[in-house]
């Protein structure tokens, strides 16, 4: 019978903690996701950068003179081993 004689009261008390309860979660979220986010969205500008752009163009270019500098890419057993495994696949397809 408390409750039907001071309905503001209880009502005002169910309001305030409910927006409680949501600043909490809100702020939880903010602080673990929320900065997890914006950590990650750091890292993306980063490699999408001019400079970190050329940095990587580069150690491309110089792994692609590396391979063309070599003699054999393949050992023999690797490139027996590929090769048949082409063969394989041509027979399939003109099947």
């Amino acid at each position: 019978m408390k409750y039907l004689k001071e309905p503001n009261k209880s009502m005002k008390t169910f309001v305030y903690k409910t927006l409680f309860v949501f600043l909490c979660i809100f702020l939880i979220f903010h602080f673990t996701v929320g900065v997890k986010l914006r950590q990650i969205r750091g890292e993306i500008e980063q490699y999408k950068s001019k400079a970190n752009i050329e940095i990587i163009k580069n150690k491309i270019r110089e792994e692609l003179r590396g391979a063309v500098e070599k003699e054999n890419y393949l050992s023999k057993e690797d490139a027996q081993l590929i090769n048949e495994f082409i063969n394989k696949l041509k027979k399939e397809l003109s099947n």
